[in-house]
């Protein structure tokens, strides 16, 4: 799975916003955290829902389920609008 070319990430002020340049895709733009905008960086090559997980869990001290419910919910909110090549 990989982010679409179609969505361009900008990162400011510590927030990484995801804007679609597609008009049959998502309109407008999303604003993430710190871990969505980790997720969506990992999404620019393609990688897996575990490889996501798995670095996410070297680079965070939380425990490996909470990551894992996290880039679950996160990877739906990026399908959902469109954002994610399966």
């Amino acid at each position: 799975m990989r982010l679409k070319k179609e969505f361009i990430t900008h990162e400011s002020d510590g927030e990484q916003i995801l804007v679609s340049s597609d008009t049959a895709a998502f309109s407008g733009l999303a604003r993430s955290n710190s871990t969505a905008a980790f997720i969506i960086n990992c999404l620019k090559k393609d990688t897996t829902v575990e490889e996501i997980t798995e670095r996410m869990a070297k680079e965070y001290d939380a425990p490996k389920d909470v990551i894992a419910r996290d880039v679950a919910r996160i990877i739906e909110q990026l399908k959902s609008i469109g954002a994610l090549n399966l």
